[in-house]
């Protein structure tokens, strides 16, 4: 139905404008589907609309052959294995990715807005869940978003790729409780990320199946990164029993401790075994060789690439793709000192 004309009982969008608060021309905006329009004020607009007998449509944006990548950090190597995958994946269906670098981690209005107004094929967010305004502009205008390894649980209705954390962590606290540790050390991310989460529960439940009791002085909250590796490393070594094992929630994590263990004088494995979690580019070169659990970086922007395509196509989709992690097994674990 054009924006001009009446609904089906005779009424015309002035009067549609004056019972809901706005201009003629938002009704317009939102009767045709147009995405430069809140949440809020579209909700209200489309319920005068449809008592008023008018019928809107969402729209389906046209094909640009173009699909957004959207990261904080583009200069470490987790980053840069995603996007590898995710451009990988684009040029094997014959897609470009205009790629965004953006300074704030969780403010993705002006991207959504951007890439809407230029026109895409699909989104796809590294960490970051777009907020709901932005999300209703995505729906509206009938553009896919997948999260890759969201930092917060998003909502259901929102697309998802991530990896097995919980599963990861169980296997390599389970790796280190059968070489015969008890004293098992965790450095994980804060609590309001869904991966440390996931991967504290994992750390949990293996030394649970194995009938060890959780010690909360071993478990350290932090953030992922050299420096709190290095900082809880150093707490950890301070205390009366210290742990003769760390599994550390990252490769850079486990990175800091090394360098901490070292600086304490302790040897890896032969006083301290180590573990990592992603299996970095750097985790065979360390001295030694890391063992750690390797997250299917590239495969993960592979798919939410894929993912796209997918529901753009209309050709099935799943809410959440969970990959599957490995324990990859070097030099940097080994059986405790008697």
């Amino acid at each position: 139905m054009a924006a001009s004309q009446p609904g089906r009982h005779g009424v015309p969008l002035a009067r549609v404008a004056a019972d809901a608060g706005v201009s003629v021309p938002t009704v317009s905006k939102v009767l045709n589907a147009r995405p430069d329009v809140s949440a809020a004020t579209r909700e209200r607009v489309a319920g005068v609309l449809r008592r008023h007998g008018y019928e809107i449509r969402p729209r389906t944006s046209r094909r640009t052959g173009l699909v957004d990548v959207r990261i904080v950090d583009f200069e470490g190597p987790w980053s840069e294995a995603v996007v590898r995958g995710a451009v990988a994946e684009a040029r094997r269906l014959g897609l470009d990715v205009v790629l965004s670098v953006e300074l704030d981690p969780d403010d993705c209005g002006a991207w959504v807005r951007h890439a809407l107004a230029r026109g895409t094929d699909g989104l796809v967010s590294v960490v970051a869940v777009p907020d709901a305004e932005a999300r209703a502009a995505l729906a509206t205008a009938g553009v896919p978003l997948v999260v890759v390894d969201p930092r917060r649980r998003p909502p259901e209705d929102v697309l998802s790729v991530g990896a097995a954390n919980f599963q990861g962590a169980l296997e390599a606290t389970a790796h280190l409780l059968a070489l015969g540790h008890r004293r098992i050390a965790t450095i994980t991310g804060v609590p309001e990320q869904d991966n440390a989460l996931a991967r504290l529960a994992g750390y949990r439940a293996a030394l649970i199946q194995a009938d060890v009791p959780v010690d909360d002085d071993l478990v350290r909250l932090s953030t992922y990164g050299v420096a709190a590796g290095y900082e809880e490393t150093q707490r950890l070594l301070a205390l009366d029993d210290a742990p003769t094992a760390i599994f550390a929630c990252s490769d850079d994590t486990a990175l800091g401790a090394l360098r901490a263990l070292r600086e304490a004088g302790r040897s890896v494995p032969d006083d301290v075994s180590l573990v990592g979690f992603d299996d970095l580019p750097v985790a065979p070169w360390t001295d030694p060789p890391l063992t750690t659990v390797r997250q299917p970086l590239v495969e993960m922007g592979a798919s939410a690439v894929a993912l796209v395509h997918r529901a753009r196509s209309a050709s099935g989709r799943t809410l959440r793709t969970e990959l599957a992690t490995s324990l990859v097994v070097r030099a940097s674990t080994a059986v405790p000192r008697a």
